[in-house]
């Protein structure tokens, strides 16, 4: 019984690391310098100068479905209706930082 706990907890282990999102490697640190330079002109502190109604607040993440690296990370690469793409201009490295960074300013309210 032991064995059978034994590898079933192996197996369970091996399988979240394998399938892990990326972003948990990102470095929110670094994602506010890229932040600062290529998302702060339209999203200072969270905001969002174009369509107000979609800021970088954690309730607006929650309610159009953007509260997860993965949303943040496709949005930024592809842009999307105002919102240019960026995935020409930073490393997938950047943009993944970038949605940590958005994702921990978003839990701590952007600072307020």
């Amino acid at each position: 019984m032991k064995k059978i706990i034994s590898v079933l907890l192996l197996g369970i282990t091996i399988f979240t690391f394998a399938f892990s999102s990326p972003a948990l490697a990102a470095d929110a640190a670094a994602g506010k310098a890229v932040f600062t330079a290529n998302c702060a002109q339209c999203h200072a502190g969270g905001k969002n100068l174009v369509n107000a109604a979609k800021s970088l607040s954690k309730a607006d993440l929650e309610k159009y479905g953007m509260y997860s690296a993965e949303a943040i990370i496709a949005q930024v690469t592809n842009g999307k209706a105002a919102m240019p793409a960026f995935g020409n201009r930073l490393k997938p490295a950047q943009i993944e930082n970038v949605a940590a960074y958005v994702l921990e300013q978003a839990d701590n309210n952007w600072g307020k």
